[in-house]
């Protein structure tokens, strides 16, 4: 089940640290779990791949490591995604 609670607080980890998660993982992919980088990857779909046999749905969020003046904003449903993998 989607815990969006969970989901809220993995995003607001990444802001959190949005500066020195640039500066050491500039454009790749982070898998944010349990308020922690629990892994990085070079593309979305590699992310995804690896956070879904690791974790449930609305307990983990990918994000590119951008700087917020070069952040591209895609919106995907992670129910729907997950139920795809």
């Amino acid at each position: 089940m989607f815990d969006q609670e969970k989901f809220d607080n993995q995003y607001r980890y990444f802001v959190k640290h949005r500066d020195e998660l640039v500066k050491k993982y500039y454009k790749r992919f982070v898998v944010i779990a349990n308020e922690n980088v629990a892994g990085t990857y070079l593309t979305f779909r590699e992310a995804l791949y690896a956070a879904a046999d690791k974790y449930k749905p609305g307990t983990f969020v990918i994000q590119e490591c951008l700087p917020e003046n070069e952040e591209r904003v895609l919106n995907y449903d992670p129910r729907r995604i997950l139920h795809t993998v």
